[in-house]
């Protein structure tokens, strides 16, 4: 078995080349039908996945569009694994576009960044989520605000629900969860929390064993009232993520080591 000190750099040489590949795709977007380029997202994120060593399990399906997926946030590799599962456009907090290439990939993905300290901001992509609903769009979006460790569901942020009320679309929840694949044990190595590094994760995840990544479509939650709508959404998360106890709380897998990082999910 490779040591996390060998995987670590090797995962890295091949994720940069994938990079370096998906921002040439980029380049022809614009000369593919919408179709093609969910297509061309949905394969880059499977790939992406398996260079992580992670596997998909995928229950249910989203909901017909026009639709807003609210999602619980445990790591940068989310995105990757729900657009793996089916490609959506995403409401991303500003700071993922100011990354080196990855920013440049969201931004081709059609991602739409928000500056969470700014009210003016926050209005701003509350009026593009809207249009893009009432286009008949799928947008997902992670009310929680911040990442957790992934064993509970945080507080939601009422203001991203409002766009689907103006625009009369549904709200379906969407519970992520990262699992040890050979135990079917909860995983911490992903997760991306606090002043947590992306390398920092990717060395959990190089250390640790395979993952599983599971995402959940549950039922849709319906409601005229913003935070009416955030608390259904987290009582409906937290009911189908249930206890996590101290076992399933460990990080599996893991060695200490300076600045950490992690793996993804499943092969096409």
């Amino acid at each position: 078995m490779m040591p996390g000190t060998l995987r670590l750099p090797w995962m890295l040489v091949r994720m940069g080349v994938l990079v370096v590949r998906g921002l040439i795709t980029l380049r022809r977007f614009s000369m593919r039908t919408p179709a093609q380029q969910q297509d061309a997202i949905q394969e880059w994120s499977r790939r992406l996945l398996h260079l992580c060593r992670a596997q998909l399990e995928v229950l249910g399906e989203p909901h017909k569009a026009p639709c807003l997926l609210a999602v619980n946030h445990v790591s940068w590799l989310d995105i990757v694994a729900l657009n793996a599962a089916h490609p959506t456009r995403f409401v991303a907090k500003a700071d993922i576009n100011r990354w080196i290439l990855i920013g440049t990939l969201a931004r081709g993905a059609g991602t739409l960044f928000i500056e969470r300290e700014r009210p003016r901001d926050a209005m701003r992509v509350m009026h593009a989520m809207a249009q893009a609903l009432h286009s008949g769009e799928l947008i997902s979006v992670f009310p929680e605000g911040t990442t957790s460790d992934g064993s509970e569901i945080l507080p939601m942020h009422a203001n991203l629900f409002q766009a689907a009320i103006s625009s009369k679309a549904t709200v379906q929840p969407v519970l992520l969860r990262y699992l040890d694949a050979r135990t079917g044990r909860y995983s911490r190595a992903p997760a991306y929390v606090g002043d947590e590094t992306l390398l920092g994760t990717l060395w959990r995840m190089a250390c640790g064993g395979p993952l599983r990544i599971k995402i959940q479509y549950l039922p849709a939650v319906s409601g005229d009232d913003r935070r009416a709508l955030a608390s259904a959404v987290r009582a409906t998360l937290q009911a189908a993520l249930g206890p996590q106890d101290d076992a399933e709380g460990e990080v599996l897998g893991s060695e200490p080591a300076p600045t950490p990082l992690q793996s993804s999910p499943s092969s096409p």
